[in-house]
């Protein structure tokens, strides 16, 4: 028992490493808390520094996910264990230790965790952000889209498996509370477009 819960506490130091800072400073890069949105996130970092820089950040946000459920999968450990795994690592992206608890929304890395769970749903959820990004223009609508039809996706993929389905849920609860803001803004047709 004691062991599962080193496996938590460390997928939440790892989540806690934010991306969008250390990629910002390596390139001398202002602070994504303070510049754009305010938001350490790769879209925000798209804004203030630029696609490569945006990827490196989107590319390290996923791992945070998928690196720990990835391992814990195999590693033959529990369901319900894998899945309190990936939350942790979500819950360290969002409120990250390191970082005076100033974290991202967790878009990216909780679709790191789905790819952990099972490539192919994260491969479904990562094609329904892209196309609905690529052809709205909104990253936030595109996230808010995809991880609403993740629990859905998993429950469906898994054949019922409810501990998963029920972490996935709460994680997309939760990343639709950090996007309230975006949501006022694309009620109100004032939401920001990619590129933008």
């Amino acid at each position: 028992m004691i062991v599962y819960w080193v496996w938590v506490l460390l997928a939440y130091l790892l989540g806690s490493v934010s991306s969008a800072i250390i990629v910002c400073r390596l390139m001398g890069l202002p602070d994504p808390r303070t510049e754009g949105s305010g938001n350490p996130g790769a879209t925000n970092v798209l804004r203030i520094g630029g696609k490569k820089a945006a990827a490196l950040t989107l590319l390290g946000d996923m791992l945070k996910g998928y690196l720990p459920v990835a391992l814990a999968v195999w590693a033959g450990l529990a369901p319900e264990v894998v899945i309190a795994i990936g939350v942790a690592a979500f819950v360290g992206h969002l409120w990250p230790v390191f970082f005076a608890f100033q974290g991202g929304k967790g878009v990216a890395t909780e679709l790191g965790v789905l790819f952990g769970l099972h490539p192919v749903i994260g491969l479904v959820i990562a094609g329904v952000w892209l196309l609905i990004a690529k052809g709205m223009k909104i990253s936030s609508l595109a996230a808010l889209i995809a991880m609403t039809l993740a629990p859905v996706m998993v429950w469906f993929w898994t054949e019922g498996e409810l501990s998963w389905t029920l972490g996935v849920a709460m994680m997309s609860v939760v990343l639709m509370i950090r996007h309230k803001s975006n949501i006022r803004r694309l009620l109100s047709g004032e939401e920001t477009s990619i590129g933008r």
